[in-house]
């Protein structure tokens, strides 16, 4: 179907009797809300009925990506109570190095996905964070700094070398995350042994082969029931910070009130090299998933059923490389912010598809801009390819029961499936035009979808807006 037709449907007659649907419908007719066309049939999908009756195949496996979640979450406490062990006994040898037991946003992640990525552990250091001066390693670039340790910082001298500019009298001592890596690299070994001869540790419980790599976290394999855990512990230094400024977005869009100041408060630095740190989002981008779980609707669990699909059928053949759990959480972030309306997340299907419009815009434009730092391209420096990426997402898109079901091997088949040229064209819409970043575009989307379903009616006049500088990018298509 032409987009000019799909979105043309969903407008208020008014709007398309002004002109600005492409095709305008008659004066006369009624308000005309697009509901989803009906799912190609094929051999591939022959529970495509079931679906259309009310949508049993999105929640059946969605159920089944639920029933896991208990043993999910046996398997990290199982794991972490060896971890924290371990921990513990590097305290008690340097206390400069802290045990963190509220690692309830470590386990929220791992049961939401699937996948068997890392868990990521960060070690706080028992140091004033705040009295600390942060420098960029290389003057005019932001991204690695240096941590300067003023002389009123006492207790730090053996994890600090010297710096390479002079200031004041004297020359700055820099925090070195390379010696604070070596000291914890060797207080955790010590402390594997130590737990090994007191009989602490089952043979097998436990693999610290990864440890023995010169690497910016200390990997360890631990054994979480009959599911190995791996963790990366990382040293990280805490120091409060200002508010965030979010330019040209609305602080908390679509968030509970106050979830984004308390979830940037602090700065957290965590090594990039032997020689510099670079700050790190990872927590406070938990904790903001945490407070997208309060909101109401389906959220969480599109963001479940979207990472399914991308472990079974978005990856390459091989299985090798494929849209990572941190990427599909940056959708899910920035889907909650350009659809604030509780209207957009009343079940699973429309849900889906909200992230599903933004996962296709970034793949389009090659961009997936990280939520909190939107200057930084996710996608950069990823073996991904993301055309290939944009085919598979796009067809699903088309087809969801063809890719509604669980199997191992090679991922579903997409032959028989074209790529919308309408479709396309919406997304190869300029990156650079802020407009094309915004709710009234991914409407647009959606209508195109055939999934728009929104009856407010100040947001359906601003899509209307919004199609008549469409008009001027895309030539009308009869």
């Amino acid at each position: 179907m032409p987009w000019g037709d799909a979105v043309a449907r969903s407008l208020p007659p008014q709007l398309s009797a002004a002109g600005v649907s492409l095709r305008p419908a008659p004066a006369a007719s009624p308000p005309s809300i697009p509901r989803r066309r009906a799912p190609t049939r094929s051999r591939w999908s022959c529970a495509a009925p079931a679906m259309a009756a009310g949508g049993s195949r999105w929640h059946s496996c969605l159920g089944v990506i639920v029933s896991r979640q208990g043993q999910r979450v046996q398997q990290f406490q199982q794991a972490e109570d060896i971890l924290l062990t371990l921990l513990e006994h590097v305290h008690g040898a340097e206390p400069r190095f802290l045990v963190d037991y509220c690692r309830n946003l470590e386990a929220f992640e791992f049961t939401l996905r699937t996948s068997e990525d890392a868990v990521r552990v960060e070690v706080p250091l028992r140091l004033d964070g705040d009295a600390l001066r942060v420098w960029p390693c290389q003057p005019g670039k932001l991204g690695t700094c240096h941590l300067e340790v003023p002389s009123a910082v006492t207790g730090v001298e053996d994890w600090t070398s010297a710096g390479d500019m002079e200031r004041g009298s004297g020359t700055a001592r820099h925090l070195a995350p390379g010696k604070v890596l070596q000291h914890l690299k060797e207080l955790l070994v010590s402390a594997i042994v130590h737990c090994q001869r007191r009989f602490l540790l089952q043979p097998g419980d436990l693999s610290a082969e990864n440890l023995k790599e010169d690497a910016i976290e200390l990997s360890l394999l631990i054994r979480g029931g009959w599911k190995t855990v791996r963790f990366d512990i990382v040293p990280v230094v805490r120091r409060q910070q200002k508010p965030l400024r979010l330019q040209g977005r609305q602080r908390d869009r679509g968030f509970p009130e106050g979830s984004l100041q308390k979830a940037t408060a602090e700065a957290h630095f965590i090594p990039a090299s032997p020689r510099c740190w670079r700050s790190s989002a990872h927590l406070p981008v938990l904790k903001l998933l945490w407070a997208v779980d309060t909101l109401q609707g389906p959220r969480l669990d599109s963001l479940r059923l979207l990472e399914q699909l991308s472990s079974q059928d978005w990856r390459e053949e091989d299985g090798s490389t494929g849209l990572s759990f941190d990427h599909l959480k940056m959708v899910l972030l920035w889907s909650t912010e350009l659809f604030p309306s509780p209207e957009d997340w009343q079940d699973l299907e429309g849900s889906v598809y909200r992230l599903l419009v933004v996962l296709l815009r970034c793949l389009a434009t090659r961009r997936l801009p990280h939520f909190l730092r939107p200057g930084e391209n996710l996608f950069h420096g990823e073996p991904l390819d993301l055309a290939s990426l944009q085919q598979k997402v796009e067809a699903f898109a088309q087809d969801p029961p063809r890719f509604l079901r669980f199997h191992f091997g090679h991922p579903a088949s997409t032959k028989g499936l074209q790529a919308d040229p309408e479709l396309r064209a919406l997304l190869r819409l300029p990156d650079g035009d802020r407009a094309y970043w915004d709710t009234a575009y991914f409407d647009i989307l959606l209508s195109q979808l055939q999934v728009y379903g929104i009856q407010d009616d100040a947001r359906r006049s601003a899509m209307s807006q919004l199609l008549a500088k469409v008009q001027r990018e895309i030539p009308t298509r009869s």
